[in-house]
């Protein structure tokens, strides 16, 4: 321990728990930008017995991060993702990575959809990820037959020859994919769940994302402007379906925050066409339904809540980047990708890369 400690600091986990954040939730501490850079590092390195590590993750959990812990948690997690920036400027897509499981995931054909419509989308996933280790967007993609497992720089090419990428966690974020085994024991969320969906891998200038509860959103923002490593233009964030990239219908809200700005209102869904409930776009099989309903609906086969839903999630993703000036706007160009076949070809081409 000594000679952790002499390489590390002075703040093993352990000293951590006891002195400043295991206390309990009402009365533990919050720890400094350079307490929280140190253990996290620990932990990357494999330094903490599981028993520790368990606990710490547990206390970060009962008093809930701020934005200055979670910026120096993700900047030393980005210090360890290999990037591969496509020339084209994407929308970086940070759905949780322990995926869905009731409800369709739609951001696959969105991505496609708002990329056939002239904006670049690129989404990014583990396998299995705890601690649901659901289906996710490569789970999806698997089914529709587009290679997954790839390279960074694959990825970044992927973007650029088809406008819609895919970044595997495993290849571009090795540090916290070996954290697999200790999350799965776990059994709860951690705030590596969090951390991971903003680790941008196209090091995109725009993120579009979700959350629970308004005050999630702005912690996320807070995050990225608290961040020494990011430097977004943009940030879109919604109340998703089942934490998803996924926006649900109904009244939702919507967190905006561009160049230092943060603004939220509401939205009603119906006046978008989306006039139905999230229980209509249930299914059995999450990752095979999926692909089916995204052949089916990038290709024009499909005019139904499934269809409907798809065009806004694609509206969204281009209003987010700034390619179309509302969501009024965002969604005819995502319903003519659809009509005049744009979308099916981008797919397509997904198939063939």
């Amino acid at each position: 321990m000594a000679n952790a400690t002499q390489e590390f600091g002075e703040w093993p986990l352990k000293r951590l728990m006891t002195e400043v954040c295991g206390s309990g939730h009402k009365s533990a501490d919050d720890l400094t930008r350079e307490q929280a850079s140190e253990a996290i590092q620990r932990i990357f390195a494999g330094e903490p017995d599981p028993t520790t590590l368990g606990a710490f993750w547990l206390a970060n959990r009962w008093k809930r991060n701020n934005p200055e812990e979670l910026a120096a948690y993700t900047d030393e997690m980005c210090a360890r993702v290999e990037y591969a920036e496509p020339d084209a400027d994407p929308v970086d897509c940070g759905a949780n990575y322990d995926g869905k499981g009731r409800t369709a995931i739609l951001g696959v054909a969105a991505g496609v959809v708002a990329a056939a419509a002239g904006t670049p989308v690129v989404t990014h996933s583990g396998d299995r990820v705890p601690t649901q280790k659901h289906d996710a967007y490569k789970h999806v993609l698997d089914e529709l037959g587009v290679r997954t497992e790839l390279e960074p720089q694959e990825s970044a090419d992927m973007v650029d020859e088809t406008g819609f990428g895919f970044y595997y966690q495993p290849a571009f974020n090795p540090a916290v994919d070996s954290l697999f085994e200790r999350r799965d024991m776990m059994g709860v969320r951690t705030f590596v769940n969090t951390i991971e969906t903003l680790a941008n891998p196209a090091n995109a200038d725009v993120h579009l994302g979700s959350f629970y509860h308004l005050a999630f959103a702005k912690k996320v923002t807070d995050t990225f402007e608290a961040s020494e490593f990011h430097d977004l233009h943009r940030v879109i964030m919604f109340q998703g379906m089942e934490g998803y990239d996924d926006i649900r219908p109904g009244y939702t809200k919507v967190a905006e925050w561009t160049d230092g700005e943060f603004t939220d209102y509401e939205i009603e869904t119906e006046n978008y066409g989306m006039e139905f409930d999230a229980e209509d776009l249930e299914v059995d099989d999450v990752a095979g339904d999926s692909a089916q309903i995204t052949e089916a609906v990038v290709s024009g086969e499909r005019d139904d809540e499934f269809a409907d839903a798809v065009a806004l999630n694609a509206a969204f993703r281009i209003f987010a980047r700034e390619d179309a000036e509302d969501l009024e706007t965002g969604l005819e160009m995502a319903r003519e990708a659809i009509a005049d076949g744009s979308a099916e070809a981008v797919l397509e081409e997904l198939r063939a890369f």
